[in-house]
């Protein structure tokens, strides 16, 4: 196994890791719908331009 794929899993074992945790301690997941980013733009949505 390369080192790039030994660092993937161990990210994805301390993500699950961490995940448990927070559930165990009352958290909860709401799930987003397809398509939506579960951000609120209270301003309303910001444009950057990249023009000088």
């Amino acid at each position: 196994m390369s080192k790039k794929n030994e660092k993937a899993t161990l990210t994805s074992a301390t993500i699950e890791e961490q995940t448990a945790a927070f559930l165990k301690a009352g958290g909860t997941v709401e799930q987003v719908g397809k398509g939506k980013s579960g951000q609120t733009f209270p301003t309303g949505s910001r444009q950057i331009s990249l023009k000088k």
